[in-house]
């Protein structure tokens, strides 16, 4: 048996410095566990973000640690009481945030966060759906109630995250309006939006009004404005911005200090959206098995479509963090084992 693994490790917190391929011991599956083979591994800003250590207050890991949020791969090995997978099967997950793991050749997974594959999908495609497919449903779905006849406002749509919350809005029955780049139009109107706004040349809040809600992807600038767009009783949703107590209390099942902290740290944001009537929620996602199901089948009834903008071999993970924080990726950027 193999007894150890490729993975690309954070071993302090810092820029690219702070991370290294290196030879790690190969994970067991505890009870409840699966032991995957990673075929194909999905990167994030939240990766980037951790290493940059701007997530310490939120989760705090041991170092060194393999990082990695999401992965497409086989199940090689069943923890004790596993019975819904089997050996051999292909699946995809989003890991727990408590503990990572998804850029090495072996990965250990809680069987509830895992789900079977779309049978079309291959492992690079896979790899992009489950942190930002997530994102955009639990958003969209859960935080704004988007259903039909919905007016939903998503700037920068050509992202990671875009890309699936333009579907998925369509999917439930909304009209989007959503920003991009000349390069970005096609990409947009293709997944459904019905109002794009060249950012280059124009300023969507002198283009954009009583919309029902907004998802902000962007934060900074572009959210501040984004409350203006928005009629009031209506919400504004980030996972860019600042997180503030909600977050704290029903994302991270944290105390109240932690919620006291953010709802200082987002203060000012709650304000500027209460001048203009509007609720403020910035949104940290939650893992789960059965979602990433639901998204699974939407994606067979070619309801729902994966965007990969690039394909890193595993060996230029490096290269491929680079290309990620530059922001010009349109979809999602994956590494392949």
């Amino acid at each position: 048996m193999v007894r150890t693994m490729q993975a690309f490790v954070l071993t302090g917190y810092g820029g690219p410095e702070a991370t290294e391929l290196r030879e790690m011991p190969r994970p067991r599956p505890a009870r409840g566990e699966v032991l995957v083979r990673v075929h194909a591994a999905g990167l994030n800003p939240v990766d980037f973000k951790t290493r940059e250590g701007k997530l310490k207050v939120i989760q705090r890991y041991p170092l060194p640690a393999v990082m990695g949020n999401e992965l497409a791969g086989v199940v090689e090995e069943l923890g004790e009481g596993v019975t819904a997978f089997a050996k051999g099967d292909r699946i995809f997950a989003r890991m727990p945030k408590a503990a990572m793991g998804a850029f090495a050749d072996y990965a250990v997974v809680p069987a509830n966060l895992i789900a079977l594959m779309p049978a079309a999908l291959d492992f690079e495609s896979a790899a992009g759906v489950p942190l930002a497919g997530l994102t955009a449903l639990q958003v969209l779905r859960d935080e704004l109630g988007v259903k039909k006849g919905s007016r939903i406002f998503i700037p920068g749509g050509a992202g990671g995250v875009g890309t699936f919350a333009i579907q998925l809005a369509k999917y439930l029955g909304a009209e989007v309006t959503t920003t991009a780049s000349p390069r970005g139009r096609a990409l947009v109107e293709r997944l459904g939006a019905d109002v794009v706004i060249d950012y280059t040349t124009q300023k969507f809040e002198d283009q954009v009004r009583d919309r029902d809600g907004a998802f902000d992807l962007l934060g900074g600038e572009t959210l501040k404005k984004t409350f203006s767009v928005v009629k009031p009783g209506g919400k504004v949703v980030s996972i860019a911005g600042m997180p503030e107590p909600q977050t704290a209390l029903k994302d991270l099942g944290r105390g109240m200090g932690l919620a006291a902290l953010f709802w200082l740290a987002s203060f000012s944001l709650r304000a500027e959206a209460r001048k203009y009537g509007v609720s403020y929620r910035y949104l940290f996602m939650h893992p789960s098995g059965s979602e990433l199901a639901e998204l699974g089948d939407l994606i067979e009834r070619k309801k729902l479509e994966p965007v990969i903008d690039r394909v890193f071999p595993f060996a230029q993970i490096g290269e491929a963090f680079a290309y990620l924080e530059a922001g010009r990726a349109k979809g999602k950027v994956v590494v392949r084992m």
